[in-house]
């Protein structure tokens, strides 16, 4: 999977929906909505990432996060549809994110990735995006 035309990776295209996407090969909608509920339900209890949200924001979080995955790895295009272009690094330019919010992402996204039992050559698809699009977002040295 290739980033946009513009080289964000964080902003490629998505498939639509077709049956020959990412998306479709890992399990469509039930395998990113696991992966964003274990996710969470680490950001929950995490000390870096947990004081960036809001109480009544985390499940709005989530959701977008669902939506997003979705749509970048060939799903339906909900999030564009709902909120626009995703422009990720504009989305979290309000948010410090230095090397400890990414390394605490990451660690919780990796622990939620290994608990979805996906195929090791998907696994490591999805894990090279997470991992470049982590560092795509950050903007505070540290």
């Amino acid at each position: 999977m290739t980033g946009s035309p513009d080289g964000n990776a964080a902003d490629a295209p998505d498939g639509d929906g077709r049956a020959d996407t990412f998306y479709a090969a890992v399990g469509g909608d039930a395998t990113f909505t696991r992966l964003v509920q274990e996710f969470y339900a680490r950001v929950e209890v995490d000390p870096v990432l947990r004081p960036l949200y809001p109480d009544d924001e985390l499940a709005a979080a989530a959701e977008r996060l669902r939506m997003f995955l979705i749509q970048y790895w060939g799903g339906p295009r909900t999030y564009s549809e709902q909120r626009g272009h995703p422009r990720l690094r504009l989305r979290h330019a309000p948010f410090q994110i230095d090397s400890a919010a990414r390394d605490a992402w990451l660690a919780n996204m990796r622990a939620a990735l290994d608990a979805l039992d996906l195929a090791p050559a998907a696994e490591q698809v999805l894990w090279d995006y997470l991992v470049s699009a982590a560092d795509s977002l950050r903007n505070t040295p540290g």
